[in-house]
């Protein structure tokens, strides 16, 4: 338990509250909530809190006001993210220029009359994959990401994979499983090498750059790692 001679730079709730901008009650609450970590008790009924509880509450307040994020998405963001609030901000700065530079792109939509008719998708086979997960349709039809998937398939499908040798829809979910992994990996290194560092508008420019390179170097990871395997079996199968 601290004494008076150490919380001399520790701050009482009601100044925690003046100098946040949030209410007592507020605060209490989010301590309720685990979205601030214990604060020095001095005894049974007096805490102090430390001065960088200010800035973590008004981000928590911004958050919740000026994003409409519930307490438990906050509480998220701060335990796997960051813990300091301005690191957690650029990161969020990040997050907002990628997604809208994504969505812009994504705005124009191609109806699923013309999807079926330019690439011989059958409607039954498109009703499953957006069941699954991997199109995700809305009234207005496909995005340009979603008719980039279904030109990959149709040309799988044109090319002989198809039911009548075993491949179906469910296969995409083998590539959804094993990138989504992928994805949440970039996403971590993105964050932690450039949020804060480098302008916002800058990392959306390195991952577009990277786009294309990205695919030949997956496309060609992809059959080098094929090769290997095949290799490997034989050599099992001759042991």
């Amino acid at each position: 338990m601290a004494t008076a001679s150490n919380t001399d730079q520790l701050l009482r709730v009601s100044e925690l509250s003046e100098r946040s901008g949030v209410p007592v009650a507020t605060i209490h609450h989010y301590l309720r909530e685990g979205l601030l970590p214990e604060p020095v008790k001095t005894s049974r009924n007096m805490s102090y809190y430390p001065p960088e509880f200010v800035e973590r509450i008004r981000l928590i307040k911004q958050l919740q006001e000026e994003r409409f994020m519930p307490l438990r998405v906050i509480r998220e963001l701060l335990e796997r993210r960051a813990s300091d609030p301005e690191r957690l901000r650029a990161m969020i700065e990040v997050e907002d220029q990628i997604l809208a530079s994504a969505q812009a792109g994504e705005r124009t939509r191609t109806s699923a009359a013309e999807v079926r008719e330019r690439y011989a998708m059958p409607a039954d086979v498109l009703d499953r994959l957006a069941e699954l997960g991997i199109l995700s349709p809305s009234s207005r039809g496909y995005s340009p990401l979603d008719v980039r998937i279904i030109e990959a398939i149709s040309r799988f499908r044109a090319g002989g994979y198809d039911e009548a040798i075993g491949f179906t829809v469910y296969d995409t979910l083998r590539y959804k499983r094993a990138l989504a992994e992928l994805v949440r990996e970039e996403v971590e290194v993105v964050m932690d090498r450039l949020a804060g560092k480098v302008e916002p508008g800058r990392v959306v420019e390195l991952l577009e750059v990277g786009a294309e390179p990205l695919k030949d170097l997956i496309a060609a990871m992809h059959s080098k790692l094929l090769v290997a395997e095949l290799e490997r079996q034989r050599e099992a199968r001759s042991a």
